[in-house]
């Protein structure tokens, strides 16, 4: 089974699109929150504001499947280890003296291409058994 395939393009192209949209929603909330709070909490928030947007919007739109319990489950496990990683990495940055305000951006640029192989693994890893909203195998 190839990795690349025309799908799996268009499946890199729709999470990228998700992810920026997340990215940005974290990322503002992240940028009002830290002028009262820590950074690590700050960025806690806006990860889990994004968390959930970022859950509706990848099953449905970036891998079109119906998101449910199980998948739920799975896209969270995923995202824990993706926000351990998150937050590792923040403070990493943080502490080489990167500002605050721009720490996010390298911890974005390191973190979504590791979470996009956790979200497919937790979303599709089934997809036999899965119902999916859209008739269309290709894209």
């Amino acid at each position: 089974m190839k990795f690349f395939t025309r799908k799996r393009f268009f499946q890199l192209l729709r999470f990228g699109i998700v992810g920026i949209i997340a990215a940005v929603i974290h990322y503002g909330i992240y940028w009002i929150f830290l002028r009262w709070i820590n950074p690590t909490f700050a960025y806690s928030i806006g990860y889990a504001v994004s968390f959930v947007i970022n859950f509706f919007l990848s099953s449905f739109f970036t891998f079109k499947i119906r998101p449910d319990i199980v998948k739920g489950i799975g896209f969270a496990f995923s995202h824990g280890i993706n926000f351990l990683l998150h937050i590792c990495l923040l403070n990493v940055f943080l502490f080489f003296g990167i500002p605050k305000t721009y720490a996010p951006i390298p911890v974005f640029a390191i973190a979504v291409p590791i979470n996009f192989i956790l979200v497919h693994t937790a979303l599709t890893r089934n997809k036999k058994n899965a119902k999916s909203i859209n008739s269309d195998p290709g894209v």
